[in-house]
């Protein structure tokens, strides 16, 4: 990931996206993937099918991918990873980041569930993540393309707060297939695009040099909101009495604070002028 922004500039978002959109085919193929090798070749097995795929991908990923700039190799410092967070607009963009990635997985982990208990078929339900993935594809890639023209921070307020909306407007009150597979495809396009902006917001706002170490600093705190965000989905949906509301009120109420801190992150940067390419 700290690869690509030493290759592209002007349209990095674009290029992120691009290669986001990768990971979103594999969200496609592997679930379907699963599900028919289990029954054949056991759990096992298919677990290590996956594995030797990916394996194969990611050697040839290793031999191919390469830094314009000539790595520098530098002693260890706790406070690289420590000393950008005394920046206003890094830090804002952490915390919007930190607050969606609580919202983004409970969709992806409870959607199946959900949808088996309104009456889904088992056979339908277990191609909503597919669904989602597919859509993410596009999500990952047009906005990308959209953020290079009218700016990145812009772009991503903008589908941090429809997704957050989509959860609110549209899976709270859905109690049929229709409008939770319309929810799977519009939430896959609008989470979709976290994955291909997050990196190249952090981009703008970086020396090229420290790309990568405050790259890194993002996703390991961000990792913790998606470490928890499934318990508490969970205890959310028993306090609930196996009902789904409360943890579909939290997802829906963290995805927006997450585009309003990255809104307040757009203002520290370009002030509040409405047409400013940020």
């Amino acid at each position: 990931m700290s690869v690509m922004p030493t290759w592209f500039f002007h349209k990095r978002a674009a290029a992120f996206g691009i290669m986001a959109a990768g990971s979103s085919t594999g969200g496609v193929i592997f679930p379907i993937m699963v599900n028919k090798l289990i029954p054949k070749i056991g759990f096992g097995w298919t677990m290590r099918v996956c594995g030797f795929l990916i394996l194969a991908l990611m050697i040839v990923a290793n031999v191919t991918v390469k830094s314009r700039l000539p790595p520098r190799p530098k002693p260890f410092h706790i406070m690289q990873f420590i000393r950008p967070l005394k920046e206003t607009p890094y830090l804002l963009t952490v915390l919007g980041s930190f607050f969606f990635f609580f919202a983004m997985f409970l969709p992806i982990n409870y959607l199946i569930l959900q949808a088996e208990t309104l009456g889904m078929s088992s056979r339908l339900a277990e191609y909503l993540i597919p669904i989602l993935n597919g859509a993410s594809f596009f999500g990952r890639v047009l906005p990308g393309v959209a953020a290079d023209k009218i700016g990145r921070y812009n772009v991503m307020t903008i589908m941090m707060s429809f997704t957050g909306i989509l959860v609110l407007a549209l899976w709270m009150p859905a109690a049929s297939n229709a409008p939770i597979i319309v929810f799977a495809a519009l939430y896959g396009f609008g989470s979709g695009s976290f994955v291909s902006l997050a990196p190249s917001l952090v981009a703008q706002i970086s020396d090229v040099r420290e790309i990568g170490v405050r790259n890194g600093t993002v996703f390991a705190i961000i990792s913790f909101a998606a470490l928890c965000s499934n318990p508490i989905g969970g205890a959310l949906v028993a306090h609930w009495d196996g009902e789904y509301t409360g943890l579909q009120i939290f997802g829906g109420i963290m995805a927006l604070s997450g585009a309003c801190t990255i809104l307040a992150a757009r203002i520290v940067l370009a002030g509040t002028k409405v047409v400013a390419k940020v």
